[in-house]
């Protein structure tokens, strides 16, 4: 495997690592309470969870696609595919900062892996 083999592959993992903790903290701190706390329509008891989780399961999907891309058969896959995760790590980046005025570390280390891609991605199109 080359370096940028394992750029992509640890700035999968944080984005993984990130969404877990993410999901993890999300679901206790305002899933439970909204849900037990509310009284809501069977229909928006189901729907909340759903919506508020959405960035979690795409955080750690896009960190799955970046481990697996030492498999792709080649680097244009490799670039589209760490773009489009690149555009999800950076939105939650910046989301999260804005959010919570930088108190949530959430967001350096979404920004770390955006920084990682990048770098991925610029090395990638050197090479070619």
């Amino acid at each position: 495997m080359s370096h940028v083999d394992w750029i992509f592959i640890v700035a999968g993992s944080l984005g993984c690592i990130v969404a877990v903790v993410h999901g993890v903290i999300l679901q206790k701190k305002m899933v439970t309470p909204i849900l037990t706390e509310m009284e809501l329509a069977e229909s928006l008891r189901r729907l909340i969870p759903l919506l508020l989780h959405f960035s979690t399961v795409f955080w750690f999907l896009g960190g799955i696609a970046l481990i697996a891309t030492p498999m792709y058969p080649n680097e244009y896959i490799t670039l589209a595919t760490a773009f489009f995760v690149g555009v999800l790590f950076a939105f939650g980046a910046i989301g999260n900062f804005w959010g919570t005025h930088g108190r949530h570390p959430g967001w350096v280390i979404l920004a770390v892996a955006t920084a990682l891609i990048i770098y991925g991605c610029s090395q990638l199109v050197l090479a070619t």
